[in-house]
This record gives structure tokens, C-alpha cells and sequence, in this order.
């Protein structure tokens, strides 16, 4: 999953935005309200952290124009001010939740998955394709009742090649979401993980779910063997 930091304090951005990465998220950072907004508008995330107090544009307004425009994307918005009327006024623009810094990253975690669980609460949230599970709640994955341990990073490609299931996917996809927009390493890194995986969900039980589509990417599929 895909998740854009707009926050001015850089450390804290750059700090924030490497422990999402260890968990497997994809993360952007923005500086200023109008970088964020500008982001938030042209890419595709899962969810925005975003903070009040920032310069061009605060929190408040970008999460305004935000909503204005239809856009439903959860909004987790952090600030240094404190007080029951600051919540409220950003709960009314339109934010998801709340948190006033300075906060636990083992809560602002927390709050996350919650809010990418809310969103996708209409539907089943565990992937399963034959009998090979995916529970992104639980990053678990499992082939029958035999649990496979997965990195973070394996997680994530994983996950999205299990939500476009039967479905051909690009490197250039998988690298937009699953990596952050910065990445400007070698995309045949996807060639590695996707090696990974195969050792891990398909070799030792006799499956192929994951082939390659010469020239195109991809695709996922039940395989029962």
C-alpha cells in the first residue's frame, strides 16, 4: 500500500517515513501544503498523513480542497497543538482521525492499519486465491494450513499481485505501488522478489500461481498443483 507524509519537520518525516517502510508500505514526503496537495491529487495512495501546521498551505485547507474534490482517501492529520476545539476543527474538514504530537510511532502505526482496515471494511479484507491466504490485517500468509513467512517488502508485492489477481501486471505497476516515487533504483529488482516468492509460496508445495507474461509482467492465479 501507498502512503504520502506531508509533514515540514523533516527529521520526523524522514523518520516516519522509514519505519512505514520497514512494514511494507510505500512511502512519499512532502514539505509544504501545496507540494502535499499537488501529490495527493496527481498519485494514487492508500492513505495521507498529514500535518497542520504547514507552510503555503495548512492541513486544514488541504484536507478541504481534498474532500471538496470527492477525494475519500483516509486522512490521519498530525499537529503540535492540543485541545478539543483543534481536533474538532480538523475532524470537520474532513480528517479520518487525529494525533497530537508528540506521539508513540508503536500508536501512529496502530492508527494506521485501522484506517486502511475501515477502508476497506465493505469488503473481504483476506486475499485467497485456491488455498494459498493472504490477511493483510494480519500479514500473514499462509498455503493451507502451513504459515509462510514472508519480509515486509515480499508482503507487499505479494498483496498486490493478489488484489490483481488473473490479472497482468507490470514491473513498472508493481514499482509504483509497492516503492516509493522516488525510487529511481533497477527496476529488475522486482525479478529478485518475485524469484523470492516463488522459492517461498510455490516450490516447496509443487505450484506455479505465479508466471511470468513475457514482455507484459506478471499474473497471479490459483494453482492447486
Amino acid at each position: 500500500m501507498r502512503l504520502l507524509i506531508v509533514e515540514d519537520e523533516k527529521r520526523l518525516a524522514t523518520t516516519l517515513a522509514k519505519g512505514l517502510a520497514a512494514e511494507g508500505f510505500a512511502v512519499d514526503v512532502a514539505h509544504d501544503g501545496r507540494e502535499g496537495l499537488h501529490l495527493a491529487t496527481t498519485q494514487g495512495y492508500d492513505l495521507l498523513l498529514l500535518d497542520i501546521m504547514l507552510p503555503g498551505m495548512n492541513g486544514y485547507r488541504v484536507c478541504a480542497a481534498l474532500r471538496a474534490a470527492g477525494d475519500e482517501t483516509p486522512i490521519l492529520m498530525l499537529t503540535a497543538k492540543d485541545g478539543e476545539y483543534d481536533e474538532a476543527e480538523g475532524l470537520d474538514t474532513g480528517a479520518d482521525d487525529y494525533l497530537t504530537k508528540p506521539f508513540s510511532y508503536v500508536v501512529l502505526l496502530a492508527r494506521v492499519r485501522a484506517l486502511l482496515r475501515r477502508r476497506t471494511r465493505g469488503g473481504n479484507p483476506v486475499l485467497r486465491l485456491g488455498d494459498l491466504v493472504l490477511d493483510p490485517n494480519g500479514h500473514r500468509c499462509a498455503r493451507g494450513e502451513e504459515e509462510i513467512p514472508l519480509t515486509a517488502k515480499e508482503f507487499a508485492v505479494l498483496e498486490y499481485l493478489a488484489s490483481r489477481s488473473g490479472h497482468v501486471v507490470s514491473k513498472a505497476e508493481i514499482l509504483e505501488h509497492v516503492w516509493d516515487f522516488a525510487y529511481d533504483g533497477d527496476p529488475n529488482i522486482i525479478e529478485v522478489y518475485i524469484s523470492a516468492l516463488r522459492r517461498k509460496i510455490d516450490a516447496p508445495f509443487g505450484r506455479r500461481s505465479i508466471t511470468t507474461v513475457r514482455g507484459a509482467g506478471y499474473r497471479l492465479a490459483a494453482d492447486r498443483g
